[in-house]
């Protein structure tokens, strides 16, 4: 599992550099301040667990669990969703769509699955097992 979590957040990293460089140079012509903050936050939020899937990699080799495991899925599924969401409403916003529903719904669920993998992380290191 640990390498696993290692190339997703290799990944993951170099997509986060790339997205930040973005917004940077060219997201800023394209959109409102507005919503380059919520693109972002995105990126932001990416990178911050990015880091949290590291921690968890390498947490692995001395804490094998259940709960590390989890705590690792859960970080991807918080990017996917809750920063995924944020980019796909910078997208739709670019567009000048009206469709934003699902997307903005995606956000909070993401929100959620960041913090269940805080927990995990935290019953993980916590157990004896």
């Amino acid at each position: 599992m640990k390498r696993n979590f290692l190339s997703v957040a290799a990944i993951l990293g170099a997509l986060s550099v790339a997205l930040g460089a973005f917004a940077a140079h060219k997201l800023r012509e394209m959109t409102s301040p507005e919503t380059v903050a919520i693109f972002e936050t995105g990126v932001r939020y990416q990178f911050y667990h990015v880091f949290a899937l590291l921690f968890v990699a390498f947490l692995s080799d001395k804490i094998h669990n259940k709960w590390m495991i989890w705590s690792g899925n859960c970080f991807i599924m918080g990017i996917v969703l809750f920063c995924g969401s944020l980019y796909a409403l910078t997208a739709l916003a670019i567009a000048e769509s009206t469709h934003r529903t699902l997307a903005g719904i995606m956000t909070p669920v993401g929100g959620v699955f960041f913090i269940l993998g805080w927990l995990f992380l935290y019953v993980g290191v916590s157990k004896k097992d």
